[in-house]
């Protein structure tokens, strides 16, 4: 018979692309089951982890009303962690200027968060693990408050306390190749205070290069059109503001009159800006090669393998490996867990860590003239007025400038 606790078992709710749970099985977790609605994150996860169970009803807050630890092939409170990235879109910094700005939990989209807790009260795991975006636990999206109110009452129901830490890290501080800025809440129970691992790559981060240097370029890169043709006018690791009065180019635009991620490009020397899930046809970060990133050196910024497939078509795989949580972040804080909680000792480096490229980064290439067709844009562009007062606010996409 097998040993109830030769393993440390992880149900991951809001499972995506695996990203989150691919990090935390590196760190010594077994997925006994994954919940995730979404037709193309199920086909990726079932062409990686076969052995992932998937489980049915597929939304969370059907199956929360009828799941149960024996479903699991476990006892209520035996499950060592459950972890999950609730839908971020409703806590983002971009959902502010939509015309739902700023509901939070208010949001049909953060409804799930609901069966997420229901699961918490059914198997009172001995941590909870979640991931989101920095509006989720600050300003004036959080739902830290509501997060604490129902930790409060699962403890009164239970008999157990658990014990709330949360903190925002940027991956690129742990290795991974991007700045991506999240919101991480642990809730241990009968425990102290969390204690945090230490970030390894403050100074000497992974860069870019490091990144895409062994990638293979894609083999039919689509033809610049529209404003991507000013890609190779701007230099690395710039964007659109270069053709603004405040920038070293020609003035072309207004100051912050586009989004910030307007003709993004990657530097080679420093980590890649964040993934987006939802980039438009001019948003960044775009490759120093002037021309939009391939699936494979979006995984490799986020820190997945290289041998890791997404399934669908392009939108829905490039909307799969942006909503990811970088799997190096997630072996990090996955061994913090295990080392504090379970007594697990590790003594090698991250498995899913990204080394620092032999050869060095070429130097960029030099800037072409504007093409003659736009010098027509030429002239004194008025600068946005503003947060609040332009005909509609413009801020950065996404959860992070880096």
């Amino acid at each position: 018979m097998r040993n109830r606790h030769s393993h440390l078992t992880l149900l991951s709710v809001f499972s995506g692309a695996g990203g989150l749970d691919l990090g935390l099985e590196h760190a010594g977790f077994r997925v006994i089951g994954c919940i995730e609605k979404d037709p193309a994150a199920r086909a990726t996860l079932q062409a990686n982890r076969p052995s992932w169970p998937i489980l049915e009803p597929s939304e969370v807050n059907r199956l929360s009303r009828q799941l149960a630890p024996e479903d699991v092939d476990l006892r209520r409170g035996e499950l060592s962690l459950l972890a999950g990235g609730p839908p971020c879109q409703s806590f983002s910094k971009a959902a502010q200027w939509s015309p739902n700005g700023r509901l939070g939990l208010r949001d049909q989209r953060a409804s799930c968060l609901a069966g997420f807790f229901r699961l918490i009260d059914a198997f009172l795991p001995k941590v909870v693990l979640m991931e989101n975006v920095p509006g989720f636990v600050s300003g004036s999206t959080t739902c830290l408050s509501r997060i604490e109110r129902r930790f409060q009452a699962i403890n009164r129901r239970s008999g157990f306390r658990y014990h709330l830490d949360w903190r925002i890290l940027d991956a690129a501080d742990y290795g991974v190749p991007q700045h991506r800025r999240r919101a991480i809440v642990v809730a241990a129970r009968d425990a102290g205070p969390f204690i945090w691992p230490v970030p390894t790559h403050t100074v000497n981060r992974v860069s870019a290069w490091d990144a895409l240097c062994s990638t293979p370029p894609p083999a039919n890169p689509r033809t610049a059109t529209g404003w991507l043709r000013l890609l190779p006018t701007i230099p690395e690791g710039h964007n659109y503001i270069w053709h603004t009065r405040r920038g070293g180019g020609k003035p072309l635009f207004g100051y912050r009159t586009r989004y910030w991620t307007f003709l993004l490009k990657l530097a080679k020397n420093r980590p890649s800006w964040t993934i987006s899930a939802q980039p438009g046809p001019f948003a960044g970060p775009f490759h120093w090669d002037n021309r939009p990133l391939s699936i494979e050196e979006r995984l490799r910024l986020q820190s997945l393998p290289p041998s890791w497939r997404v399934v669908g078509s392009e939108r829905e795989r490039i909307r799969q490996v942006g909503n990811a949580t970088p799997p190096l972040l997630a072996e990090a804080i996955g061994r913090a867990i295990a080392r504090q909680h379970f007594g697990r000792q590790y003594c090698s480096p991250l498995h899913l860590c990204i080394p620092i490229a032999k050869q060095g980064a070429p130097k960029p290439a030099f800037l072409t003239p504007i093409p003659r067709d736009l010098l027509g844009r030429l002239g004194d562009h008025a600068d946005h007025p503003g947060a609040g007062r332009g005909p509609r606010p413009i801020t950065p996409l996404g959860d992070s400038r880096g």
